[in-house]
């Protein structure tokens, strides 16, 4: 695609720029000539959640803009874990899980992003073999454990260890090597990996200057992540995270996720997930918010998965709450007890039994059509249609 100058333009109307490292040189870059930028994905699963998803919607844009991109899949860092934000150290991956992970992930970036215009690295290729002194001397001299210890990302851990430390040297070092090699010069990802960024944007001045060497400006910014209008992350439910692999997460439990969402996170995520001009989506939104809504599950579920699985999920979800509609999302389990309480529970869309019997009294379940209100009611169909509230519905399967 040819170069268009817009892209912050672009970016910052949308809402997709929260942090920037050099604002005022960021948006004079990119109106001036393509500019080639990294966007770095640990595998820690062999699948993307839709967390993921967020900053590759900024990856397309920058790429519909015609700036080159670089995705780099990070196996040496996923080999150590990023400790930002977390109680505990995470669980430690090997080589072939870590392989297994990147390869599956590669698979799937084509839905998002512009494989054929995308560079993509392997982090491993360069750290698997480095020299650990000349690594500390090169990299580790230009930090302090003060300085480190001083980001919000790691107010949580009094018992940070100096592999877990690592990773921020090891991130840092993965920016100054792609400018070296591919004269990346933008970084971008979300605000939790503010810190970390941020590190390579400085690592990349110090070593420039400690050798006296010329280095074009690092910059970088950051999306905000995926949450709702309180703050809350989003995609996450009772069984876990959504993920893009329709095994795990099939479209219509996608789709019903997001047609769920309060009103007040409409407009945002369909200025997200949408190519609708901003205008245009205020205006939806006053007029009519249940369409607004159902035209935002839409575009989330299409973004993802593609026209005609979104498409099918809006006819099945059409279908169902006009009662008419038996196509509903099948999930089989395995139930010794015919007590409904006891088989709700081992569902998707009911995570304890407590919770089941909470909904059965207050009335918010139906099984095939009729309302339940005893939590002693058992059942001894093989197959029947669960509806939970208003807006969800699982066809079980007792196997």
């Amino acid at each position: 695609m040819n170069f268009n100058p817009n892209a912050f333009e672009i970016l910052k109307e949308r809402g997709f720029i929260q942090l920037t490292s050099h604002e005022e040189e960021l948006k004079a870059a990119l109106r001036k000539g393509p500019v080639t930028f990294y966007l770095g994905i640990d595998p820690t699963a062999n699948n993307l959640h839709i967390g993921h998803c967020f900053p590759l919607l900024v990856f397309k844009i920058l790429q519909d803009h015609g700036h080159k991109g670089i995705l780099l899949l990070g196996d040496a860092t996923a080999a150590v874990g990023d400790p930002s934000f977390k109680n505990d150290m995470r669980k430690m991956l090997s080589k072939g899980e870590l392989e297994q992970n990147a390869n599956s992930i590669e698979k799937t970036l084509g839905r998002f992003i512009d494989i054929d215009k995308t560079t993509i690295v392997r982090n491993g290729d360069w750290h698997n073999n480095m020299n650990a002194i000349w690594f500390m001397q090169t990299v580790g001299a230009h930090f302090t454990a003060a300085r480190m210890l001083s980001h919000e990302c790691f107010k949580s851990r009094a018992d940070l260890t100096f592999f877990e430390l690592s990773y921020m040297l090891l991130q840092a070092y993965d920016f100054v090597h792609l400018n070296n090699e591919y004269n990346c010069t933008l970084q971008i990802g979300g605000t939790d990996q503010w810190a970390n960024i941020l590190a390579g944007v400085d690592l990349g001045r110090r070593m420039a200057f400690r050798d006296g060497k010329q280095r074009p400006l690092m910059m970088a910014f950051c999306n905000p992540l995926l949450a709702n209008y309180e703050g809350v992350k989003m995609g996450k439910t009772e069984k876990g995270a959504l993920w893009v692999n329709p095994d795990k997460t099939p479209p219509y439990e996608l789709y019903q996720y997001f047609l769920n969402v309060s009103d007040l996170d409409v407009e945002k995520l369909l200025t997200f997930y949408s190519c609708l001009p901003v205008a245009e989506i205020k205006q939806k939104c006053k007029a009519d918010i249940i369409a607004a809504k159902k035209l935002m599950a839409f575009e989330v579920t299409k973004k993802i998965h593609g026209e005609v699985a979104a498409k099918k999920s809006q006819e099945m979800a059409e279908q169902l709450f006009s009662g008419v509609g038996t196509d509903a999302p099948v999930e089989k389990v395995k139930a010794e007890s015919k007590v409904l309480v006891d088989i709700l529970a081992l569902t998707s869309i009911i995570k304890s039994k407590r919770e089941a019997r909470e909904l059965i009294e207050s009335g918010a379940i139906q099984i095939d059509g009729e309302r339940v209100t005893d939590i002693g009611a058992t059942i001894d169909k093989r197959e029947f249609l669960v509806k939970k509230g208003k807006k969800t519905f699982l066809k079980v399967v007792i196997v």
